[in-house]
């Protein structure tokens, strides 16, 4: 009986983050972005203060490629200064696409760049 009780528990809790994670991604905004060799083609963007998705395109670039989303003004070869939930979830071969996780964004200025294929840091405002 124990065993049954905790398979349904266990059951629900899934059932129950699932739900809540559909929930809120229904809330989030697609933001596509493309790489190129060497650059975002989006130089900048401005957003409204909300939860938003980054999907990262890779467009031919030859190697792998990311995408970091720092707060401006912070250091952003320091990692514990990225916005991790924006990192895409793996690394995104090339000519395919990969999203970030839901992220959200208050009122402020952003920079988002590259790692992996070196690009300038680009503007990203939310008003």
């Amino acid at each position: 009986m124990k065993k049954i009780i905790a398979v349904i528990v266990f059951a629900l809790t899934f059932t129950i983050t699932g739900n809540a994670q559909d929930k809120m991604n229904s809330k989030a905004t697609t933001v596509s972005l493309e790489q190129t060799k060497g650059e975002f083609t989006q130089k900048t963007l401005t957003l409204t203060e909300g939860n938003y998705i980054f999907e990262i395109a890779n467009n031919n670039v030859g190697h792998q490629v990311g995408f970091v989303l720092v707060p401006k003004g912070a250091d952003a070869s320091k990692p514990e200064n990225h916005i991790q939930t924006a990192y895409v979830t793996k690394a995104v071969e090339n000519n395919t696409t990969e999203s970030s996780q839901v992220t959200s964004l208050a009122k402020g200025e952003y920079v988002y760049f590259c790692p992996l294929n070196p690009t300038p840091q680009y503007t990203l405002i939310v008003n």
